[in-house]
């Protein structure tokens, strides 16, 4: 009995040395998912300066990226990037102000309140109005950040950070200049369903989220929407790139244990009324918006453009090649939509 015993906790020993040593192998040490992510901050390289602040009662957790050689006396562009939905500021968004910040802004990532790193309770709550105040609650911390040139601040969503940019600009000013990559219209989609496949559910699904916040209300437990993973057999029978695309993202290729696709059943109330697209005409600064060519997301990137009527200066471009996930990450999509934004944050900030 004794031998059985020891040998049974050598052999925990053994897993959680092994575990311990492949976490120490694949962690990088700020916790970024994306490749060539930076590893240490070295003098005269881009360098990422994690950072918080409060944000309506709520710490938010950021990454602050700095261009190469970064003198706190000068003045610099900057750019606010907001994440996925689901996503944190160590994935795709963490590649893009890296990138930003190699190119000579001080740009700024931060993690969703309620999500991620960052405060909130219930956990994973996705209602737009945080979301839109996340996208303010950067612009005021980066505006007096050293080295921060207030009146040359852009801002850059990706997917669903792409349509709560594109709300936030219509009425903050301090942005001169807007661009969203593979924009993602959260509340139409969870109202219609992707590519409207959901629209005969409705009725159900707010009956649904209605139950759910006075369960809450109620003291009861918080329900999810959203709550599974899949397997990767599921996921390959999925209809649509963006899903099956985004499971291998988030899960295996892109994987972040502060990731997750579930968000609280109740926030669909908010979500499901919600449109990133109503009162395009509000924004008349510069707008870019990007999008894979290939994309069965596009449809949303292309009816927010049309009905921006208000600004003199918008283009749409289109990534050749690309789905809505491999503008994400994958390395020649990443360069066409950073030299794009190169020459349009380059031309207006």
């Amino acid at each position: 009995m004794r031998s059985n015993k020891l040998c049974f906790i050598v052999i925990m020993i053994s897993a959680l040395s092994f575990i311990s040593s492949a976490q120490t192998k694949l962690e990088n040490p700020f916790g970024l998912v994306y490749n060539d992510a930076i590893i240490e901050n070295l003098p005269g390289r881009v360098n990422i300066h994690p950072v918080s602040y409060q944000l309506n009662g709520i710490e938010i957790a950021a990454n602050v990226y700095t261009p190469a050689n970064y003198d706190p006396s000068k003045k610099y562009p900057a750019v606010v990037v907001a994440h996925p939905n689901g996503g944190v500021k160590e994935q795709v968004a963490g590649l893009y102000a890296q990138r930003l910040a190699e190119s000579g802004y001080i740009a700024i990532a931060a993690d969703a309140s309620y999500q991620g790193a960052s405060g909130g309770f219930p956990r994973n709550m996705d209602k737009p109005f945080n979301r839109i105040e996340d996208i303010r609650g950067m612009a005021d911390f980066i505006t007096h950040y050293a080295g921060v040139d207030a009146s040359r601040m852009g801002v850059l969503g990706v997917c669903g950070g792409g349509g709560y940019t594109l709300t936030a600009a219509q009425t903050d000013k301090r942005f001169k200049a807007v661009a969203t990559l593979s924009m993602f219209n959260s509340g139409v989609v969870r109202r219609n369903g992707y590519v409207n496949s959901g629209v005969s559910t409705i009725q159900e699904r707010l009956k649904q989220a209605t139950d759910a916040r006075a369960q809450e209300a109620a003291g009861g437990a918080v329900l999810y929407a959203a709550n599974t993973i899949a397997t990767d057999e599921e996921a390959d029978k999925m209809p649509f790139d963006l899903y099956r695309e985004g499971h291998y993202y988030y899960h295996r290729t892109h994987a972040h244990p502060n990731s997750t696709f579930r968000y609280t059943m109740s926030s669909l109330l908010d979500l499901m009324a919600f449109d990133a697209s109503a009162n395009m005409d509000l924004i008349n600064q510069p707008l870019l918006m990007m999008a894979g060519s290939k994309a069965d997301s596009y449809y949303m990137t292309e009816d927010a453009f049309k009905k921006a009527t208000g600004t003199n200066n918008k283009e749409l471009f289109l990534i050749p090649g690309a789905t809505h996930i491999q503008t994400y990450y994958v390395p020649e999509y990443v360069e066409q939509a950073m030299s794009k934004l190169n020459k349009f944050f380059g031309k207006y900030l």
